[in-house]
Protein backbone atom coordinates (compact mmCIF):
# COMPACT_ATOMS: atom_id res chain seq x y z
CA UNK A 1 0.00 0.00 0.00
CA UNK A 2 3.06 2.06 0.62
CA UNK A 3 4.14 1.47 -3.02
CA UNK A 4 0.89 2.71 -4.36
CA UNK A 5 0.43 5.65 -2.22
CA UNK A 6 3.60 6.91 -3.27
CA UNK A 7 2.91 6.33 -7.03
CA UNK A 8 -0.34 7.86 -6.31
CA UNK A 9 0.89 11.15 -4.86
CA UNK A 10 4.55 11.23 -7.71
CA UNK A 11 2.82 10.29 -10.93
CA UNK A 12 1.13 13.34 -11.58
CA UNK A 13 4.21 15.43 -10.09
CA UNK A 14 6.24 13.68 -12.86
CA UNK A 15 3.69 14.18 -15.57
CA UNK A 16 3.65 17.88 -14.74
CA UNK A 17 7.17 17.70 -15.23
CA UNK A 18 7.28 16.07 -18.74
CA UNK A 19 4.67 19.01 -19.40
CA UNK A 20 7.22 21.66 -18.35
CA UNK A 21 10.29 20.09 -20.17
CA UNK A 22 8.33 19.72 -23.39
CA UNK A 23 7.26 23.34 -23.23
CA UNK A 24 10.34 24.33 -22.36
CA UNK A 25 12.02 21.97 -25.74
CA UNK A 26 9.12 23.78 -27.67
CA UNK A 27 10.50 27.70 -26.45
CA UNK A 28 14.06 25.93 -27.09
CA UNK A 29 12.75 25.16 -30.50
CA UNK A 30 11.80 27.96 -31.20
CA UNK A 31 14.76 30.08 -30.52
CA UNK A 32 16.93 27.26 -32.26
CA UNK A 33 14.65 28.13 -35.41
CA UNK A 34 15.35 32.10 -35.42
CA UNK A 35 11.91 32.92 -36.92
CA UNK A 36 10.05 35.52 -35.49
CA UNK A 37 6.98 33.95 -35.39
CA UNK A 38 6.38 30.37 -34.14
CA UNK A 39 5.23 27.39 -36.87
CA UNK A 40 3.55 24.42 -36.09
CA UNK A 41 6.98 22.89 -37.16
CA UNK A 42 8.77 23.73 -34.51
CA UNK A 43 6.25 23.53 -31.76
CA UNK A 44 4.81 19.99 -32.53
CA UNK A 45 8.01 18.24 -30.44
CA UNK A 46 7.69 20.20 -27.68
CA UNK A 47 4.00 19.51 -27.49
CA UNK A 48 3.99 16.25 -28.36
CA UNK A 49 6.26 15.28 -25.50
CA UNK A 50 4.26 17.68 -23.30
CA UNK A 51 0.93 15.92 -24.15
CA UNK A 52 2.71 12.29 -23.81
CA UNK A 53 4.23 12.52 -20.56
CA UNK A 54 0.72 14.27 -19.28
CA UNK A 55 -0.71 11.21 -20.95
CA UNK A 56 1.69 8.43 -18.84
CA UNK A 57 1.29 10.30 -15.86
CA UNK A 58 -2.80 9.91 -15.68
CA UNK A 59 -2.50 6.12 -16.75
CA UNK A 60 -0.21 5.63 -13.98
CA UNK A 61 -1.65 7.49 -11.54
CA UNK A 62 -5.66 6.74 -12.47
CA UNK A 63 -4.91 3.07 -11.29
CA UNK A 64 -2.92 3.70 -8.60
CA UNK A 65 -6.03 5.52 -6.83
CA UNK A 66 -8.18 3.15 -7.50
CA UNK A 67 -5.59 -0.07 -6.54
CA UNK A 68 -5.03 1.75 -3.45
CA UNK A 69 -9.19 2.26 -2.32
CA UNK A 70 -9.36 -1.01 -2.93
CA UNK A 71 -6.78 -2.30 -0.52
CA UNK A 72 -7.48 0.04 1.75
CA UNK A 73 -11.62 -0.92 1.89
CA UNK A 74 -10.45 -4.39 2.43
CA UNK A 75 -7.94 -3.51 4.97
CA UNK A 76 -10.16 -1.80 6.70
CA UNK A 77 -12.93 -4.39 6.35
CA UNK A 78 -10.57 -7.14 7.79
CA UNK A 79 -9.55 -4.89 10.83
CA UNK A 80 -13.06 -4.74 11.72
CA UNK A 81 -13.35 -8.54 11.63
CA UNK A 82 -10.75 -9.17 13.20
CA UNK A 83 -11.39 -7.20 16.33
CA UNK A 84 -14.80 -8.46 16.47
CA UNK A 85 -13.38 -12.32 16.33
CA UNK A 86 -11.10 -10.76 19.10
CA UNK A 87 -13.64 -9.09 21.51
CA UNK A 88 -16.42 -12.33 21.07
CA UNK A 89 -13.09 -15.00 21.53
CA UNK A 90 -12.14 -12.68 24.54
CA UNK A 91 -15.82 -12.96 25.87
CA UNK A 92 -15.75 -16.94 25.11
CA UNK A 93 -12.63 -17.69 26.93
CA UNK A 94 -13.84 -14.92 29.82
CA UNK A 95 -16.97 -17.26 30.21
CA UNK A 96 -15.41 -20.44 30.32
CA UNK A 97 -12.70 -19.87 32.65
CA UNK A 98 -15.34 -18.78 35.16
Amino acid sequence: MIFLATIVSGAPFLGLLGTVWGVMEAFDSIALSGAQTASIQTLAPGVSAALLTTIAGLVVAIPSVFGYNFLLSTTRRLITELENFASSLADRIELESK
